[in-house]
């Protein structure tokens, strides 16, 4: 057996335990078996599902080099370079996720609640964004979505934006119309934020965004916003 065979051999082999270690960070489950932890954490996490079924073959070939390997420095199995290459790369994503404000909408447009609900109507017809956070005293108090807008208008027969000009957002809130805001630090990583959206979805409350801030305060002035569909259409596939 060549050298170089052995190399890509130890290299799959170092990389496969480092993602099961990630995999055991990141899922948090009793069970700490491989496929367990990947099946588990595909449910709840995009990253995890984009290389899933990869993984799954990779822990086959595994298997087969692991447990066919009778003494040292052989192995009755080899991955070529592509697929060493391949799951390198898988384990940098899994063992160092980016920072959730590396995906998050940077140029975050907010309003205060004294201000007029035409200014921010205006404002979506700038920004195109279907949801604002509302500040209140230099704190942040949640989301007005278009959606709430348009709910609260027809509740109080309202018909034509040129009805709104003595309205301010203070008074479309008071409908109770904010979606909830959860506040995380800049450090926060994807997975951790997708945390927070999983846990919501199963206690059937409806998370609104994750706002980045500095420190996770709701008195800091926002670095970056996420949404639940920020997550889902980021593209983790690798070339």
């Amino acid at each position: 057996m060549s050298t170089t065979n052995v190399k890509l051999s130890e290299r799959f082999e170092v990389s496969f335990n480092l993602i099961h270690e990630s995999l055991k960070k990141i899922v948090k489950i009793q069970d700490d078996r491989f496929v367990v932890l990947l099946r588990t954490g595909a449910k709840n996490h995009h990253i995890i599902e984009t290389y899933k079924r990869d993984l799954e073959q990779y822990a086959k070939l595994r298997n087969a080099m692991v447990h066919g390997k009778y003494e040292m420095n052989y192995y009755i199995a080899e991955p070529n370079i592509k697929v060493v290459e391949h799951i390198e790369k898988i384990a940098t994503i899994l063992s160092r996720p980016n920072y959730a404000l590396s995906i998050s909408t940077k140029e975050v447009v907010y309003y205060d609640s004294s201000d007029s609900i035409l200014s921010m109507i205006d404002g979506i017809r700038e920004y195109g964004y279907s949801q604002y956070p509302i500040y209140n005293n230099h704190k942040c108090v949640g989301l007005l979505s278009t959606g709430s807008i348009l709910k609260w208008m027809a509740t109080n027969g309202v018909h034509s934006f040129s009805s709104l000009s003595d309205v301010k957002i203070s008074e479309v809130m008071a409908g109770g119309n904010l979606a909830p805001l959860v506040f995380v630090p800049k450090n926060m990583n994807l997975f951790e934020v997708e945390d927070l959206f999983e846990t919501a979805h199963k206690n059937k409350r409806n998370l609104g965004a994750v706002i980045i801030t500095e420190n996770g305060h709701a008195n800091e002035m926002p670095l970056g916003l996420i949404t639940a569909w920020d997550l889902i259409e980021i593209d983790y596939t690798i070339d």
